[in-house]
């Protein structure tokens, strides 16, 4: 295997990702010396999508390494721990974690030290010491023996931590904010500047049970719900996802004046450099005596180019639609 110092920085990212991830899990235990997995009954939808994800993921990173696929174990476990658990489950609980309700609060606690337990034990064959050293400072499992990472029971996948309906809800109104932050993202739109949303969908219920996300989490002044799509959609912003379509005012996004503007000045300098490029490329001396690989590289500038400036053509027509 070759050596990539890119792969040592990925890792050393991964292990501060877990350690604090780790550490916010600490500081808001108030102090608890054990935990217990919840009832059913008891937990929320996000719980119970967290867990049944990672009843999947215990169930094929097992048969993985029974196959002797070490990479594919490993990469599902970096997946999950980072994008799963740290980059949405952690910021799911968030809510209840400061509010004032205590029952919701030790429940989401409980599962945060539940999950983040056996994602260490999944993750100790590859990284043995700061998984221990991780585990010897969190609360243990009620009922447990075990004193070492090392020497506990590997995870089982358990029949009843598979939550299939809520699973596939969560995700819907998870897709749903990834797409309107992603088309926020294209806009260069601020999280600080919230915009109404109108979702369209014929199976709103998914939807709204996760208002309060969809509103802390795609930035949203306002969610409401409707059946058939506005008869007017001039002026919004459509984002399309596989169960719902969501319209947000163009206005309340951004100014629209402004970004003209911008977009106008981003696209003159843009046709300035391609003007540059395509007169040395039309210079036949130029074509004829530089390496071919200086040549190529002018010609993929080139298609840069022309691809930014048909994409800000297109941003200004949306705009003036």
């Amino acid at each position: 295997m070759r050596f990539y110092t890119e792969k040592c920085e990925a890792m050393r990212n991964f292990a501060n990702k877990i350690w604090n991830a780790s550490r916010f899990v600490m500081m808001n235990l108030e102090g608890r010396e054990t935990y217990a997995l919840p009832a059913a009954e008891r937990l929320e939808r996000e719980d119970k999508w967290v867990l049944s994800k990672l009843n999947t993921l215990v169930k094929e990173v097992t048969e993985n390494l029974d196959s002797y696929e070490i990479g594919v174990a490993s990469a599902k476990v970096y997946d999950f721990l980072w994008d799963t658990y740290c980059d949405w489950y952690i910021e799911l609980t968030k809510t209840r974690l400061s509010g004032e309700d205590p029952a919701a609060k030790e429940t989401a606690q409980n599962v945060l030290c539940y999950v983040l337990t056996e994602l260490l034990k999944l993750l100790h064959p590859f990284m043995p010491f700061i998984t221990e050293e991780i585990f010897q400072a969190l609360p243990k499992q009620a009922g447990s023996e075990d004193k070492f990472l090392m020497m506990s029971h590997w995870p089982e996948y358990r029949a009843e931590l598979s939550f299939p309906e809520e699973e596939a809800a969560m995700e819907a109104v998870m897709g749903t904010i990834k797409a309107i932050r992603a088309r926020r993202a294209e806009m260069n739109v601020p999280p600080s500047r919230k915009a109404e949303v109108l979702l369209v969908t014929a199976v709103p219920e998914p939807y709204k049970q996760g208002l309060h996300f969809l509103q802390r989490l795609a930035f949203a002044s306002q969610v409401d719900f409707a059946a058939e799509p506005p008869a007017d959609v001039s002026g919004q912003v459509t984002v399309v996802t596989p169960n719902a379509t969501a319209y947000m005012p163009m206005s309340e996004l951004v100014d629209v004046k402004a970004e003209l503007e911008r977009i106008a000045k981003e696209k003159e300098k843009a046709e300035n450099g391609l003007r540059i490029v395509e007169q040395k490329l039309s210079n036949e001396k130029f074509v004829s005596r530089a390496p071919e690989a200086v040549v190529n590289a002018e010609k993929e500038k080139a298609e840069k180019f022309r691809e930014l400036i048909a994409k800000l053509e297109e941003s200004a027509k949306a705009l003036n639609a």
